[in-house]
């Protein structure tokens, strides 16, 4: 699946399963999440039931993992779009897009958690709240 919406400096697509560098990853997630330390995505990636990524040309803007148990449950990871690119609308994309790949998996559930303050964006996007568990380990 891929998408593409026109925009300044060229269009946002969106793309299921595409290559991803570890430098381009470590770059939207330093300049998106203060603290991140560069790891190797390779190995998250390799457990993932799929994910989407967005490009604004070369420039990798958004991202979205979606890990799943092999059966009817999908979980959204690591919703992140670029600081320059936000209030635009491409996280409620990049969700729908996950939720899309999700459902072709033969997932017929999607979770996610989120901070308070992401009650909001993921209402928009179809999420409601439900009792569950949390457990530090």
């Amino acid at each position: 699946m891929v998408s593409s919406e026109p925009s300044r400096g060229g269009e946002v697509v969106l793309t299921v399963r595409p290559e991803l560098t570890d430098a381009e990853l470590d770059a939207l997630f330093g300049a998106s999440w203060p603290g991140h330390r560069s790891v190797s995505f390779a190995p998250v990636l390799a457990r993932s039931s799929t994910w989407v990524a967005a490009r604004r040309g070369d420039r990798l803007v958004g991202f979205v993992n979606v890990a799943g148990d092999g059966g009817a449950h999908a979980f959204i990871l690591d919703t992140t779009v670029h600081p320059d690119e936000r209030r635009r609308g491409l996280g409620a994309r990049l969700v729908r897009a996950a939720a899309d790949a999700a459902r072709a998996c033969g997932a017929e559930w999607l979770h996610v958690d989120y901070e308070p303050h992401l009650e909001g964006f993921y209402a928009r996007c179809g999420f409601r709240p439900t009792a569950a568990g949390l457990r530090r380990l």
